[in-house]
């Protein structure tokens, strides 16, 4: 079983890797908190003395520790996400850690929403954005993950380790309670900032639907890169196979077989709630 250390193993991204792909691979959290039922090690990614250790004997690393923010400021995103990828990419070079698969995000891309927007979440609008799409960071967040695939380019071309590199513009995951399409609109009724018959509500459902990313098409997503050896850099959207979605998911079906198994078209409405 192949050893592979997650970083940020405690948030909500890693957790639907762990709980999804239990018993496929021997895991080994990284993270500021211990993340539960999986063997783990507390030290902050900033720290590069403190993480090495971690890196040592792992097969690959899944690197989603970061600041994740887009409202995030530029001292923010540049210990937490610049310096904290170079030590991550520096220890796995060190501890010759076959492959990376690193967390982008959509908001690499963002300013293709910010400028299409609210149109761009209707069917037919005709917008894909695509691995070969020139990026267009909407926050310092989004630069800081450009920056970060930049570097993973980096790495695997000029040094021996990593050998392969894997970047995931990932869309919208959320916790388990919010984890369908509606999720993002019944945290807001949750929260008391609109009721379910509002216009806020529906506009809420609207964007989720084309950019929910479930939690078991994210974990599915990371293990076909895990089981891959034929990439040596590549991006690839983290997004199901939502109807409306404008993030393009061929290029990762083609490439490391990339089957999501959900969709918003699935969900007619929030799930019922007990109790």
């Amino acid at each position: 079983m192949n050893s592979v250390l997650v970083t940020g193993a405690a948030g909500r991204v890693g957790t639907a890797v762990t709980d999804h792909l239990e018993g496929e691979y021997s895991f080994t959290a990284l993270d500021r908190e211990p993340a539960p039922d999986i063997e783990s090690v507390t030290a902050d990614i900033t720290d590069s003395d403190a993480i090495t250790p971690a890196f040592d004997g792992q097969d690959a690393v899944v690197h989603l520790a970061g600041e994740p923010s887009t409202e995030a400021s530029w001292d923010a995103v540049l210990q937490n996400n610049i310096v904290g990828m170079y030590n991550c990419l520096e220890a796995a070079r060190n501890a010759e850690v076959e492959s990376f698969v690193f967390a982008s995000s959509n908001h690499v891309v963002g300013m293709y929403e910010d400028e299409f927007a609210p149109d761009l979440y209707e069917p037919g609008f005709g917008l894909v954005v695509d691995h070969t799409a020139p990026p267009r960071p909407d926050s310092f967040y989004g630069t800081s993950k450009l920056f970060g695939e930049a570097m993973g380019r980096q790495y695997v071309e000029t040094f021996e380790y990593p050998k392969r590199f894997y970047a995931l513009r990932i869309g919208s995951v959320r916790s388990p309670r919010y984890d369908h399409p509606f999720g993002d609109a019944e945290r807001g009724v949750d929260d008391g900032r609109y009721t379910r018959d509002s216009a806020e509500y529906d506009a809420t459902v609207t964007r989720m639907r084309a950019t929910w990313h479930s939690r078991r098409d994210l974990a599915h997503q990371v293990d076909r890169c895990l089981r891959d050896d034929s990439v040596e850099f590549d991006i690839f959207y983290g997004v199901s196979d939502n109807p409306t979605r404008w993030f393009d998911v061929e290029h990762a079906r083609a490439t490391i077989g990339y089957r999501p198994k959900d969709s918003a078209d699935d969900w007619s409405g929030p799930p019922e709630r007990s109790g």
